[in-house]
């Protein structure tokens, strides 16, 4: 019996990936939790094992292919099926007993005509769970209730079988919820508008030659994607404030004069820190628009941006207002190390409650994020540096830093922005406060 192995779905949005390296080879015998391959994400690489038993009697995609689809079949092999496929269907017994000799033979059937012999099974539509509800992602909600689609008749093609925007553009009319009896005709719908037509830099004046052009990996095409819908479809704002950084300087150099050598706290860290707690006293700011209601979130873990080659991942420190500084330092150096080396595991840079960009060690005095979607706010860290401030009536010098906090509007409004980030200024500019 062949058994294939399929593409698998690292994480819940995985939807393709790079078959980066075969660690067998056809021939070769493999068991159950054998590291058969490695497989790059657009954010990190990881090690798939077998789940059968048996000989490796082909590989059908080989190392280095890129956009392998998930679910689709990347080797086969031979030998006993060890679970992971379905049993064949038991035989009736009454009709196995029966003497075929006594039943009529049938009336040869018309041969199928050559589309329908290679047609592919339809899939079923999307099963809903928990009381109803139908896994789909926020933008395919979006695009169906503007359209009047009824999601629980529509089949994923996403990740186990989740909803995605192309099901929804593509759906037929038959799956368009129809009035209740006697209610009004609803107005028909607004087309959508056609995407924008990108052209080439030969149509734009640039000749052929004269640049090189590198191919868009799994990561910068997710950036891309994910940054482009965010931007079009978060009704976003940003809010920015000064912050007098010497206590938080001095502060820092007493910690690490305790710590030594063992975890050096940064200012990132100490904003990290400072962020969760603030969180923690104006709650309205830890949460997100979801289409059924916003999600307040129990804890702030706090996702940090770090640039790495081909793009930008956010590894989370999960419950940051229970953890100390020196932990935080530890957790976050180790994260951005193996960010950079393509080392996390999915769990350790999907889900968080709020983001912290820092662009501070490169001289940047001031900047706006995009929102990171599902979540409701994100903090741009700016360098802390010498300017003159006013006390009272007299010029003062002092270490400042400006943040920004961009804020999704439906989500976390002016008021609530403003509030939090007077907790996050009397946490920086006391940090004593931090952990009192």
């Amino acid at each position: 019996m062949s058994i294939d192995v399929l593409m698998p779905a690292l994480s819940p949005t995985m939807e393709e990936g790079t078959l980066a390296k075969w660690h067998v080879k056809k021939g070769d015998q493999v068991k159950s939790g054998d590291v058969i391959a490695e497989i790059e994400t657009d954010k990190a690489t990881m090690e798939v094992e077998a789940v059968d038993e048996g000989t490796v009697e082909d590989i059908l995609v080989p190392e280095g292919t890129e956009g392998v689809k998930v679910n689709a079949p990347i080797a086969r092999l031979s030998g006993e099926d060890s679970g992971s496929a379905p049993p064949p269907p038991k035989a009736d017994p009454a009709k196995a007993e029966a003497p075929t000799a006594e039943a009529p033979k049938p009336a040869p059937e018309p041969a199928p005509q050559p589309a329908e012999a290679k047609a592919a099974p339809t899939p079923a539509p999307a099963k809903a769970t928990d009381g109803g509800r139908v896994f789909a992602s926020p933008l395919a909600r979006r695009i169906a209730e503007q359209k009047g689609i009824d999601l629980s008749g529509v089949t994923g093609s996403g990740p186990h079988g989740r909803i995605v925007k192309a099901d929804v553009e593509t759906a037929k009319p038959g799956q368009a919820r129809g009035p209740a009896p006697g209610q009004p005709q609803p107005a028909p719908a607004q087309a959508p508008a056609a995407p924008r037509q990108v052209q080439s830099l030969e149509q734009q004046g640039i000749a052929a030659g004269s640049y090189d052009l590198i191919p868009l990996d799994g990561m910068r095409k997710t950036v891309a994607r994910r940054m482009t819908e965010s931007f079009r479809d978060v009704p976003h704002f940003p809010l920015t404030i000064d912050l007098e950084i010497d206590n938080l300087l001095a502060a820092r150099s007493k910690i690490n004069g305790i710590l030594g050598n063992d975890a050096r706290v940064s200012v990132n860290d100490m904003v990290i820190k400072a962020v969760a707690v603030a969180l923690k006293r104006v709650p309205e700011a830890n949460a997100s628009y979801t289409p059924e209601g916003i999600a307040m979130h129990h804890h702030a873990d706090i996702s940090m941006a770090v640039a790495v080659p081909g793009g930008l991942i956010t590894p989370i420190i999960f419950q940051a207002e229970t953890k100390g500084l020196a932990q935080i330092a530890k957790e976050a150096k180790d994260l951005a190390e193996r960010a950079r080396s393509k080392k996390l595991k999915p769990e350790e840079f999907q889900g968080g409650t709020f983001s912290v960009s820092n662009l501070g060690m490169f001289g940047i005095k001031n900047f706006a994020s995009i929102i990171n979607e599902p979540q409701g706010a994100i903090l741009s860290v700016g360098v802390g540096e010498k300017r003159p401030v006013v006390r009272g009536d007299q010029l003062a010098i002092a270490t400042v830093m400006s943040v920004t906090l961009t804020c999704d509007h439906r989500v976390v409004d002016g008021a609530v922005g403003a509030r939090f980030l007077s907790a996050f200024r009397a946490l920086i500019e006391d940090p004593i406060t931090m952990i009192v």
